[in-house]
């Protein structure tokens, strides 16, 4: 999934929540309309954070977001507007019942399948319910993250592994954080270098995981087999991760996985979705 758009237009993220032969869907008043929840990006915000962002507002459920759904885009209005939806899978309790009505979502429900591809106001949304069926079981994600901008290495004279993260590295750590929330990350394992810890630090510390630093992840000290190793583990773990290395390190993390090197840019995370060893479907998106 891009991460871009065209400049004008209107850009909003949201959420196919599925369970046990239900969706989520939202009624807005305004429109007197069924749809899924979605909303704006909000300045600066990453569009995965922004679906799970939006569908707590309309909703009151915190999700987690899965594979990425083909991206709707309609006119409305002067411009354009684009929408990009995830499966979602909800994280604690599904309950709806004390969700709060107000003048933008005045009804918030589960709703059979076969129901909701009557109730749905709009075919874009029928197309969209029919992808996010298609995409079958859940998967859990593998976040590949290229550590933030740092220092140069002709500016630094100290030892390279100690090279620091600038202030636009800093900003691209901490905008990470909702991102990787957004895919519910519990594993957070990074090189040991400086610049590799500190740009996965402040989601360790806002959502209380460990953080696991290792010199096999290093440019100094990685290897086909210790990169191999790292990496199946994680798979084999099923749970949500993020790695955070280097751009030397990356083509054998994407080697372990099975997948063409295409290049990361500084601070950009790219979501590898996998299911059984298998991956499923990958997103890029620029911190």
């Amino acid at each position: 999934m891009p991460s871009t758009s065209r400049s004008g237009d209107v850009r909003a993220a949201g959420a196919v929540v599925l369970r046990k032969g239900r969706v989520l869907l939202v009624h807005r008043p305004a429109y007197d309309d069924w749809s899924f929840p979605k909303g704006k990006l909000d300045r600066g915000e990453l569009a995965p954070a922004a679906a799970v962002r939006e569908v707590e507002e309309e909703t009151g459920l915190r999700v987690r977001l899965g594979v990425p759904l083909a991206r709707q885009s309609y006119p409305t209005a002067a411009r354009t507007k684009v929408v990009d939806y995830w499966v979602g899978r909800v994280v604690g309790d599904h309950d709806v019942s004390g969700y709060l009505v107000n003048s933008e979502i005045d009804e918030v429900a589960w709703v059979d399948l076969d129901k909701a591809r009557r109730q749905l106001t709009y075919d874009r949304d029928r197309d969209t319910l029919r992808d996010a069926l298609l995409t079958g079981r859940p998967t859990r994600a593998l976040v590949l993250f290229r550590h933030g901008e740092a220092r140069s290495r002709k500016r630094w004279k100290g030892d390279d592994r100690e090279r620091p993260l600038l202030v636009t590295g800093s900003t691209q750590a901490r905008r990470a954080v909702p991102v990787l929330g957004a895919y519910a990350v519990t594993r957070v394992v990074s090189s040991s270098s400086a610049r590799c810890v500190d740009t996965v630090r402040p989601y360790a510390e806002k959502s209380g995981r460990k953080l696991l630093s290792t010199s096999d992840l290093s440019e100094e000290d990685a290897s086909s087999a210790t990169v191999r190793r790292i990496v199946e583990e994680l798979v084999r773990a099923r749970k949500d991760a993020v790695l955070c290395t280097h751009r030397p390190v990356l083509p054998l993390v994407y080697d372990a996985l099975g997948l063409a090197y295409e290049p990361q840019a500084t601070g950009e995370l790219v979501v590898v979705h996998h299911r059984r060893g298998r991956v499923r479907s990958l997103e890029r998106h620029l911190g």
